[in-house]
Formats: C-alpha cells, sequence, structure tokens
C-alpha cells in the first residue's frame, strides 16, 4: 500500500502546487498528518509565544490524482484515522465564541489510550475525524491558507467528516492535488474553544473520480444523509449557501419548483454548524436520504447542482 509519510506538507492550497507523489483511481494508500501545531507544544508548561504562526495547519501533499481532470468530482472514501496516543487541546484568550471571557492561556496535553481520552478524570470517546481536506482551489478562488476553508475544501472542521463516509471535492486542476492534516482525535460541532483534540494521525483512503460533477461546495455522504458543506464570513453566510444549495438540488432531482423543494427541506433538511473558530465559519446542510429513491439519488448528478449517488 503506497503511503506518504507527512514529510512534505503545504501551509496554503494554490491553483498550483508541485505534487509530492501520485495515486491512481481505486487505489487505496495511507497518509500520515501531523497536529495543527506542527509537533511545536511538547509540553503543558509551553507559552504560546514560543509558536511559531507560520507553521500551522499543515496538510500532507499535495498528491496528483491520475486522470483527474477540471471539472471532474473527486470521491475520497475514508477507511480508517488512526491517531496517536496523545492529544493536545489549549484556550486562548480572545479565541473561540467565548474567548473574550477567558483571562489567561491553558495548555492541556490528553493522553489517548485505544478508544478513549481521559480529561480531568473523564473517560471520554473518541471520535478521530479530518480538519483540513481539500484539492486546489481554481484560478478565480485564489491562494487559501489552510487555517481557511472555502469552495476547495480546507479547513472544514467537519466531523463527519470521518472514517466510513465519503467527501466530494471539486477538480479545478489537472491532477486534483489533494493534501490533507488537522486530524482531531475528538471534537464537538462548532470548535467551540478554538480548537478539537489536536493529534497527529494515519489516514486511510481511496480516490475515485465522477467525471464532469464538480459542484459549487463539497459535499458529504454518510449512511443517512448527504450534506452540502458551505463556508462564509458568519455563520448567516455559510448558512444561506448550504441551505441554497440544498434546496436548489432537492428541486433538481425531485423535478419539484423551488417553492416545492424549500418547504420539502423546512420538514426535513437538517442545518448544523461545523466550526465558529476559523476566518472563515462553516455549516452543513444535511439532506436526509430517506425522502429520495434510488432513480432521485441517481438524478443528484444532473446540471450544476449535482451531488453523488449513494455510497455502496
Amino acid at each position: 500500500m503506497k503511503h506518504f509519510d507527512g514529510s512534505a506538507c503545504i501551509y496554503a492550497f494554490a491553483p498550483h502546487m508541485q505534487p509530492i507523489g501520485s495515486v491512481s483511481p481505486g487505489e487505496r494508500f495511507t497518509v500520515m498528518t501531523h497536529d495543527c501545531f506542527h509537533e511545536q507544544i511538547q509540553t503543558e508548561g509551553q507559552t504560546l509565544s514560543e509558536i511559531d504562526y507560520d507553521r500551522l495547519n499543515p496538510a500532507t501533499g499535495p498528491i496528483f490524482v491520475d486522470n483527474a481532470h477540471p471539472g471532474d468530482l473527486l470521491k475520497i472514501t475514508l477507511h480508517d484515522i488512526r491517531v496517536a496516543d496523545r492529544g493536545i487541546a489549549i484556550v486562548v484568550p480572545g479565541e473561540g465564541l467565548l474567548g473574550h471571557h477567558v483571562e489567561n492561556s491553558m495548555v492541556k496535553i490528553i493522553p489517548i489510550n485505544g478508544t478513549h481520552c481521559t480529561y480531568k478524570g473523564l473517560n471520554l470517546p473518541l471520535a478521530p475525524m479530518v480538519g483540513v481536506i481539500g484539492t486546489a482551489p481554481s484560478e478565480a478562488s485564489g491562494t487559501w491558507g489552510t487555517a481557511s476553508p472555502w469552495m476547495h475544501g480546507g479547513n472544514m472542521d467537519t466531523k463527519d467528516i470521518c472514517a466510513g463516509n465519503i467527501l466530494y471535492l471539486p477538480v479545478n486542476t489537472e491532477g486534483a492535488l489533494l493534501a490533507l492534516g488537522d486530524c482531531h482525535a475528538a471534537m464537538g460541532d462548532g470548535e467551540l474553544c478554538f480548537t478539537g483534540l489536536e493529534v497527529q494521525a494515519e489516514v486511510e483512503l481511496t480516490l475515485e473520480l465522477i467525471p464532469g460533477a464538480a459542484q459549487k461546495w463539497p459535499v458529504l455522504e454518510t449512511l443517512e444523509a448527504y450534506m452540502v458543506i458551505a463556508s462564509g464570513d458568519t455563520v448567516d453566510d455559510a448558512l444561506y449557501e448550504a441551505s441554497f444549495q440544498a434546496v436548489t438540488m432537492l428541486a433538481s432531482c425531485l423535478d419539484m419548483t423551488f417553492e416545492e423543494a424549500y418547504l420539502l427541506a423546512s420538514l426535513y433538511v437538517d442545518l448544523k454548524i461545523s466550526q465558529v473558530v476559523d476566518p472563515k465559519k462553516t455549516v452543513r446542510a444535511a439532506v436526509p436520504k430517506s425522502v429520495l429513491s434510488e432513480t432521485h439519488r441517481a438524478s443528484l448528478f444532473r446540471g450544476d447542482n449535482v451531488i453523488p449517488s449513494e455510497k455502496k
């Protein structure tokens, strides 16, 4: 199995990047990722002034995908996320939704043992996920730091980007140029205090291509739903983008008017906050598979508003 060891990484997604290697569609491979601090925090006694902020959110890659062309959709199946034996979480004055209440910085190194971590005497379950994953942005979008989410993916910090689910990202340049990092052993929706449980990890995945099916925003497929992941300057902006895309897709695949699909979405589509701490905020609109027949799911490929068919 091909392995990318994390020795080469990026700190910004750009339209033109030098790949570190290549994979073929259908090939299973693994990627080692750094924690979001690039392992700069080793003890709880460290201060944040010691950190090189230019080295935050490294993403291993980019990886060239054979036969990927602009306009295609990259289908990313996440098979497993194996995390290190410890993670790091911090609280920083001014950071996170409640940062104005924080008077002192706090660094915690939290041990991980099998399926649980231990914090303040609590034995807490793990839920490993990938925080940063993206392809090269389009020329029109320009360069995006790995701390930010956008249409190419990036720092979406969405806890459902986890093993067993499928992420779909646009191909904007030859080879797609995929990079990923910033894994968390656990994180609640919102990433409230500025970090999740930041860890080094090994991610096992497979890539496939859906020709000509690229969409405006990333889409995540779970067993229960298709989730449009959108970002904006504010939570309201992100909610609008995700909602509009979800309603438009429902209207297209169910042959409804916008108004009819809007009503259906109000009954069945869930709006979920992914993160509120990055330079842009991220939400997801979850369209349940229960409202779509197999025929409807197949029609989600239609036009500019397509989302992928159900995973096998």
